[in-house]
C-alpha cells in the first residue's frame, strides 16, 4: 500500500465485512515522541485464536472472493520497516483493534495519503456504519462522528453529494488546524 489512508481503507472494509456497525479510527502524530500511530478499531464478529494466529499471514484469507489477505500483513511489515510496531486484539462477538506505530522521522514511514477521502468513501459506500475519525498531534485534537451528523440532518442520508462535501471540507480544514 502506498499511503497510511489505504491502508485505513482496506482494515475498515474488513471491519464491515466482519459486521461491524461502528468503527473507529485514530490517528496520533507526536513529534516530541517522533511517533506516528493509527488505530483502528470496531464492534464487528471479531476473530478467534486460531483465525487471529493466521490473520498476519498474506496466504490466509476469510474471504472467498480471493486468496489471498495482504492487508494486515502489509501494514504490519510496514510499521515494523519504519522501527515501529504492529498489534492486534481481537475476540469473538466483540470485535477488533488494531494498532500499528512508526518512527515519524523513519525514511520508510508512510505518508499519510488523503483521509479526507478515505473517509468519505467509507461514508459514501456505507452509510449504515458509524464512523467515529479522530487524529490528534502534540498540542491539538479534531475528531468527528457520523453518529452526530446522522443525527442533526432530519431524515437526508449522510450519502448525499451536499453532506459528502461537508464533511470532506470539514475534515480537510480540521487536519490542516491542528498540524499547524
Amino acid at each position: 500500500m502506498e499511503d497510511i489512508s489505504l491502508h485505513i481503507l482496506d482494515i475498515a472494509e474488513n471491519s464491515i465485512a466482519a459486521q461491524a456497525k461502528k468503527i473507529e479510527i485514530r490517528i496520533q502524530e507526536s513529534q516530541k515522541k517522533d511517533i506516528l500511530s493509527l488505530e483502528i478499531e470496531d464492534d464487528g464478529k471479531g476473530m478467534d485464536r486460531e483465525t487471529l494466529k493466521k490473520a498476519l499471514d498474506p496466504f490466509f484469507t476469510t474471504k472467498k472472493t480471493r486468496r489471498f489477505g495482504f492487508g494486515l500483513s502489509l501494514l504490519s511489515e510496514s510499521a515494523r520497516a519504519a522501527e515501529g510496531s504492529f498489534q492486534i486484539e481481537s475476540h469473538p462477538g466483540k470485535g477488533t483493534k488494531i494498532k500499528a506505530t512508526f518512527k515519524a522521522s523513519h525514511i520508510d514511514t508512510l505518508p499519510m495519503g488523503d483521509i479526507p477521502q478515505t473517509i468519505i468513501t467509507l461514508i459514501m459506500g456505507h452509510p449504515e456504519i458509524d464512523i467515529n475519525y479522530t487524529h490528534k498531534t502534540d498540542e491539538d485534537k479534531y475528531a468527528i462522528d457520523t453518529k452526530d451528523i446522522k443525527a442533526q440532518l432530519n431524515g437526508l442520508p449522510i450519502n448525499s453529494p451536499k453532506i459528502l462535501r461537508f464533511i470532506r471540507n470539514n475534515i480537510m480544514e480540521g487536519i490542516a488546524t491542528i498540524r499547524r
